[in-house]
């Protein structure tokens, strides 16, 4: 009983990290050029603001590499066949924990080690103020329908609480249903859009964050075929049927009412 309550606890601190970690990156994303050069978003560090110098080709050897940890990171664990060697180590139902602190972790990382570009270099810069506002508001809107997309499909389980309450209880934990509640009857994957909405909405563009956007958005849609071949193995004809009726990311095809679908990360 104990050893049960113990993982349900480190679920728990595990899913609180990411939490703190999905905030800060908010601020690290938004920091320094949402509402005027050099002025964060709440938090000290971000893509343009940073007390780590170096020369320019020290930043963007170490950016490439704390990117390149998360981005495989993010995508091998996630991948059935290391799942399967994973669990010989760690209980089955704390594997999406531990994957969702990991993640957070080398996040965390990023934005300690982040070097910035310089705000001197830009690729574009909003002067209207109607303009800057719709970019602002484009920003926030981002990450709201990252937040909500993930409680359109199970929020808890796709972070792990809900298997640490089933480990628990010390019950097997049935996976969540295959559904296609509202942004996933325009896109198949609208975390991953919101993210992208999130990273290139900036009324002031520099090119340090010209690098981060590039990278991640390079990056998610890499990472969506691998996914969507999981799923496929998944969910065989109901996910082919879905991706007929569904874009990916473009809003072009829609769904309509009836049918399944869904998202991992």
């Amino acid at each position: 009983m104990f050893a049960r309550l113990l993982g349900f606890v480190y679920g728990i601190l595990c899913y609180l990290i990411f939490f703190g970690t999905f905030l800060y990156a908010i601020g690290f994303v938004g920091g320094g050029n949402l509402y005027g050069p050099g002025k964060p978003l709440i938090v000290p560090r971000s893509i343009d603001i940073s007390p780590l110098g170096g020369s320019f080709i020290e930043r963007l050897s170490i950016d490439i590499v704390l990117l390149a940890l998360f981005a495989i990171q993010h995508s091998v664990m996630a991948r059935p066949w290391f799942k399967k060697i994973w669990t010989k180590a760690v209980p089955p139902l704390l594997e999406r924990s531990t994957y969702v602190l990991i993640a957070s972790l080398l996040l965390l990382l990023l934005f300690w080690q982040w070097r910035p570009m310089g705000l001197a270099r830009v690729a574009w810069d909003v002067e209207n103020s109607t303009g800057r506002i719709i970019l602002q508001l484009l920003f926030w809107f981002g990450w709201l329908m990252v937040l909500v997309s993930t409680f359109l499909i199970n929020h808890f389980d796709l972070f792990g609480l809900r298997q640490a309450y089933c480990f628990f209880k010390g019950q097997e934990c049935p996976p969540p249903a295959f559904r296609k509640p509202m942004f996933y009857k325009v896109v198949r994957h609208p975390i991953m859009l919101g993210f992208m909405i999130a990273f290139w909405a900036t009324p002031r563009m520099t090119m340090g964050h010209l690098f981060f956007a590039v990278m991640t958005t390079v990056y998610m849609i890499l990472a969506i075929q691998f996914e969507e071949r999981d799923l496929m193995r998944a969910h065989g004809d109901n996910y082919e049927q879905y991706r007929k009726r569904v874009s990916m990311l473009i809003p072009m095809k829609f769904g309509g009412s009836k049918g399944e679908g869904g998202e991992e990360t």
